[in-house]
């Protein structure tokens, strides 16, 4: 990114809403231990990866230290929502002009936004900075904080959407004069914003589409009954960042280690056991303790993204994935489906430049619908 591209966004960033401090104490837009809770397959991506069997202790390779974040957005903010009674982190590259377009993006279960720093490049890249990217940090994942003094467990659908709404409503409190708004969510996350589109759209923001990326209802639920096994299959943690960041890479859950090296540390924490039998950094989100929820986040996800009144993408790692129902919605047209080869569950850490092509089509080709005749980037 050029110095004069990078001063040209930062001048946006004087427009953010007051109650949205930037947040410069965190060392630039993330060099902290994000590490990651990442679930190479929670429901629909297959067979997770084997853990680390018989281990022994190794100095950190250096070969998979993390990245820092502030390469890949322009600022990380705490947006506090005091009727959610949450303090809730988000990485943001505004657009260039006022009236451009912003992805909002929500992670899977176990990820955090930082998931998504790798394509939120490549698309301000794409598009000149015409297009943002704001990526969010779910309830009890990466540095979303809870206010409440009581536990904060809760990760049912209706919380998460409620959540997700309320970030939009703070970030872009007035829905007239909010930037044109493309909903991305992966797996977890693509069935947040599917039901959070029909409120924004309720509340007249402009919503230019929801993009669903690698999660289908069907094969969702399949996958549930063998949840407990795959998160078995997982370390319960680790002696160091590098360690996560490589046991992702080495077994596939993540195939971009560059992405790997931005992602993970955000979803890893130091563990405060003092007991030999405890990792040093064990996972941020325990997504064993996220099972009462599983069913609520899937069921009814297809008809409700066929019903969703806005162009509509799945994007997929692998076209086995389909359900009866949206098989039948795509023979009849009701929305674009993309397959990405070569990819697993992660697709968008995996090919971020290919899923960054995706989006940027998208949002041109529907973008008329919203704001009208395009100003550039048309022939």
């Amino acid at each position: 990114m050029s110095n004069l591209y990078r001063s040209a966004l930062g001048a946006r960033l004087a427009k953010l809403p007051a109650d949205i401090p930037s947040n410069d104490d965190d060392d630039d837009v993330e060099e902290e231990e994000e590490s990651g809770d990442s679930l190479s397959s929670l429901p629909g991506s297959g067979l997770g990866p084997p853990a680390m069997q018989n281990k022994v202790r190794k100095e950190p390779n250096p070969a998979f230290a993390p990245i820092l974040a502030k390469s890949f957005f322009v600022q990380a903010v705490q947006i506090a929502l005091p009727s959610r009674k949450l303090d809730c982190r988000a990485y943001y590259t505004p657009p260039l002009e006022v009236n451009g377009t912003v992805m909002v993006c929500q992670h899977g279960a176990g990820y955090s936004g930082l998931s998504f720093a790798c394509m939120a490049k490549e698309i301000t890249d794409m598009t000149g900075g015409e297009c943002g990217v704001l990526a969010v940090d779910a309830r009890r994942h990466g540095k979303t904080v809870s206010t409440s003094d009581q536990p904060d467990q809760d990760l049912s659908i209706d919380v998460l959407v409620n959540d997700f709404v309320e970030v939009i409503q703070t970030v872009y409190p007035d829905p007239q004069a909010s930037p044109s708004l493309i909903l991305v969510g992966h797996s977890m996350g693509g069935s947040i914003v599917t039901r959070a589109c029909t409120m924004l759209l309720d509340e007249k923001y402009k919503i230019g589409g929801v993009v669903v990326l690698d999660v289908v209802e069907g094969s969702a639920i399949e996958a549930l009954p063998h949840m407990n096994s795959l998160l078995n299959a997982r370390p319960d943690g680790f002696d160091s960042v590098e360690e996560a960041v490589e046991w992702h890479v080495t077994t596939k859950t993540i195939r971009n280690a560059t992405s790997a090296r931005i992602s993970i540390p955000a979803i890893i924490s130091p563990s405060e056991s003092t007991s030999p039998n405890v990792p040093p950094f064990i996972w941020r989100t325990p997504l064993r303790s996220t099972a009462p929820y599983w069913q609520s986040w899937f069921a009814g996800l297809s008809n409700k993204f066929l019903g969703v009144r806005t162009a509509r993408l799945l994007v997929l790692a692998g076209t086995d994935r389909l359900d009866k129902e949206l098989m039948i919605g795509q023979m009849q047209g009701k929305f674009q489906m993309v397959v990405v080869p070569g990819t697993g569950h992660m697709l968008h850490e995996d090919d971020p430049t290919r899923l960054a092509e995706i989006m940027v089509d998208f949002w041109r080709r529907n973008e008329r619908a919203v704001v009208g005749i395009k100003k550039v980037g048309e022939c």
